[in-house]
């Protein structure tokens, strides 16, 4: 089977990639910007046609588009994560290779849900951000398109290869600072909003599962439990050896209250900067995955802590 993987050397198509390059059976073709990509194409600024031409060349069996921009501001996320899919399903379109289209979508195209609820793929969606909207607009599109297609709608990835600039990665970054300059208080705020984690690498089998499966439509890929990330951040705090305490400014009394924030410095005089969650989602997301379940034969291996262990391991090497 020949794919053409798009955005290869992304957080989510680096894991995709390694999980298609394992079976004896995939012969993968890297298309993105970057310079070891196996052919450069911006699907910001490129044509369809260009890329119908390419897939005419190339006639994948399967086309994944893990490409796509998580940060900036709307016009910025328009291009990269709408106007970019535009251009692959028109590509798909115009091409006589008949390549089957796995889409990454993601849970923030749902917006805020009801706390103690399960999201299911016939929720009505009502995206909270510019970029829940974004690849809310993609995913019609794909839906929309006529392809044979799946879209897979990835809740909050973690593990190996966890953005810095992402909630757990800049927990990471606080204990590590704090361990560094030997700090035995870490105050943090704004973890009292539930997500639900799934890890990369459970994420990268669910596309290769889809990948091979009829399925279409949308499917949820998450781990099916919500996650306070105050738990989050104990848990990390643990696997790190962190002895200190943390201080959670805007949450409950207790001895453990929760934020993401800086560790304390003569600077800021103790006071940690704060972060919004930043998908849009407000307080409470978790994912129904029957459907993955039933569809695709899939199910969550990985648990939060190994994957908390794996980002841990990755901040530590910068100490």
């Amino acid at each position: 089977m020949r794919v053409l993987l798009i955005g290869a050397n992304g957080y989510l198509g680096r894991f995709v990639a390694d999980r298609l390059l394992a079976d004896p059976a995939v012969q993968l073709t890297a298309l993105g910007r970057g310079d070891d990509a196996d052919v450069r194409f911006d699907l910001a600024s490129g044509s369809p046609g260009a890329l119908t031409r390419f897939l005419d060349a190339v006639h994948p069996g399967v086309v994944i588009n893990c490409a796509g921009a998580t940060r900036g501001g709307a016009r910025e996320l328009t291009r990269h994560n709408t106007v970019a899919v535009a251009t692959v399903c028109e590509a798909l379109r115009r091409s006589g290779c008949g390549a089957r289209l796995v889409q990454i979508g993601c849970g923030a195209e749902y917006g805020p849900s009801q706390p103690g609820s399960s999201t299911a793929e016939d929720a009505v969606p009502r995206p909270g951000g510019p970029y829940g909207v974004s690849k809310l607009a993609a995913t019609e599109l794909v839906l929309g398109s006529g392809l044979d297609a799946v879209v897979l709608r990835v809740f909050s990835p973690a593990g190996p290869g966890t953005p810095a600039g992402s909630p757990l990665g800049r927990l990471a970054e606080a204990l590590r600072r704090a361990m560094q300059s030997g700090d035995g208080e870490l105050k943090l705020g704004g973890l009292g909003v539930q997500r639900d984690f799934i890890d990369v690498r459970d994420v990268a089998r669910a596309v290769h599962a889809a990948s091979l499966s009829a399925a279409q439509g949308v499917i949820n890929i998450g781990s099916g439990r919500a996650v306070r990330l105050r738990d989050a951040a104990a848990v990390l705090a643990r696997v790190a050896g962190y002895g200190g305490t943390l201080h959670e400014l805007d949450g409950p009394p207790g001895p453990m209250r929760s934020s993401i924030g800086h560790p304390r410095t003569e600077a800021d005089h103790g006071a940690p900067v704060a972060y919004p969650y930043p998908d849009g989602c407000g307080s409470w997301q978790q994912a129904d995955v029957r459907t993955a379940r039933d569809r695709l034969g899939w199910r969550p291996r990985i648990n939060l802590e190994e994957s908390l262990a794996d980002i841990w391991m990755e901040a530590a090497c910068r100490i």
